[in-house]
């Protein structure tokens, strides 16, 4: 009977991983690590006694080209992320290529977490991952659509979609480009909530999940002294249509939100302000999350 891993054995194991990773894969259009935050804060936790948990999970995109004499130019993109728990758990792994079906891409990514389960529990398993998909993930382009697999693309069809509000931290938001930005792609991207600028800076996003993935990936691409996802929320959608979604959410659209705390610091807003106007929506609770009091 194994004994429980500590939290820090996992956190090094993973940093190890990455580090291997790192010396293996030294080109970004190989390994591409898309948290740097979470990275630092995993380091500082496993080099510090006292630092607790980090925020957020590590992220990280590895490309893989399979070695397939007629496939040279296609590229797949395994999007990870490994939960606090890795390697006592799987990691969360999402193979895509542009020339996947949906339904080809569904296939693939259930065939890659059964290959993980039945071979990897336990254990650091990205390189192993990215063997499997580098060996068996240019096979599934060519996948025919036989009758055994028009029934999983028709439930593919149907399949639950996911929505998520997103709550994102950062250090300070002033500049106007920026906040220009967070308003027109969340627009453009469907999503609600409220962009809250000035020191620190607080933004809300709520939709699709994958639009929420797409919005936080433009603007965590923007120069940051400090941002990170504080926060967030993912409810599973049974075939969820447009009505569904609509239902989820909790703003009506992506309002910037000015709490001025009447010029007293200038920039700093009113957090009594602030947590109020959460508690109307619904969502007291993130303010804890944020600033670690109770809010009044």
């Amino acid at each position: 009977e194994t004994t429980e891993m500590t939290n820090r054995e996992e956190a090094e194991i993973q940093i190890s991983e990455l580090d291997l990773l790192s010396s293996m894969f030294p080109y970004e259009e190989e390994l591409l690590v898309t948290d740097q935050v979470a990275l630092a804060e995993l380091k500082h936790y496993v080099e510090n006694e006292s630092a607790e948990m980090p925020s957020s999970k590590v992220q990280f995109i590895l490309n893989v080209k399979p070695e397939v004499s007629n496939a040279s130019m296609v590229e797949f993109c395994m999007a990870c992320a490994l939960p606090f728990k890795y390697p006592t758990v799987l990691p969360e792994i999402t193979v895509r290529s542009s020339l996947l079906s949906r339904a080809q891409q569904i296939h693939l990514n259930s065939d890659l977490k059964t290959y993980l389960m039945q071979n990897c529990s336990g254990e650091p398993c990205m390189l192993s991952a990215r063997e499997w998909v580098k060996d068996h993930a240019a096979a599934y382009i060519d996948k025919e659509l036989s009758s055994s697999s028009v029934t999983t693309s028709h439930a593919a069809q149907s399949e639950d979609i996911t929505f998520t509000r997103l709550w994102i931290y950062s250090h300070h938001i002033y500049n106007k480009q920026k906040r220009k930005n967070i308003i027109e792609w969340a627009k453009e991207l469907s999503l609600s909530g409220f962009c809250m600028p000035g020191k620190p800076g607080v933004v809300c996003v709520e939709g699709l999940q994958s639009s929420c993935e797409e919005f936080w990936s433009r603007v965590r691409k923007l120069t940051w002294k400090r941002i990170l996802i504080r926060h967030r929320e993912d409810v599973s959608l049974e075939g969820g249509g447009h009505a569904e979604i609509q239902k989820q959410r909790k703003f009506s659209t992506l309002e910037e939100k000015c709490f001025d705390a009447h010029g007293a610091r200038g920039n700093h807003m009113d957090l009594g302000q602030l947590y109020r106007f959460l508690e109307e929506k619904g969502c007291a609770d993130i303010f804890q999350m944020y600033f670690g009091v109770e809010g009044h």
